[in-house]
């Protein structure tokens, strides 16, 4: 009633090597983790060239150890530049969306560190942006 298959499998089996590499779960975590923090690095250094802080600076610079803690090589970050056409107000929601981001990625990876450092820096943006915390209800 049914013809067999013809056609070599697009599945591979057990057994064989796929002709594409395959990374783990925590791989894939790792890489998206390290893109998160090194675009909140970025964001950072457009603030440090706006406003001067030494929060700022420390910020930067724990950024840019964990992003060379997850990659394994130090992030490129650019000169700062004068010439950045954001508002204040635009960077430190961008930093503060981007923070959120590498907080549920460092979370679902179980990585402390990462995810203090997300929360902290959270805490810091919505306090620039002047808008009150909202506690977090314990469930």
């Amino acid at each position: 009633m049914y013809e067999p298959i013809r056609t070599k499998s697009v599945h591979t089996t057990a057994g064989t090597t796929p002709d594409f590499p395959h990374r783990s779960r925590e791989e894939e975590l790792d890489i998206q983790l390290a893109g998160h923090l090194a675009a909140l690095l970025t964001v950072t250094d457009e603030l440090r060239s706006l406003e001067s802080s030494a929060d700022l600076d420390r910020a930067a610079e724990r950024l840019a150890a964990q992003v060379a803690r997850l990659r394994g090589v130090p992030p490129v970050r650019a000169a700062r530049s004068a010439h950045i056409d954001a508002s204040l107000a635009a960077l430190h929601r961008r930093a503060h969306t981007l923070a959120g981001r590498a907080l549920v990625v460092a979370a679902s990876r179980a990585d402390t560190a990462a995810a203090i450092l997300s929360a902290q820096r959270m805490d810091a943006h919505t306090v620039a942006l002047g808008e009150p915390r909202k506690p977090i209800a314990a469930g």
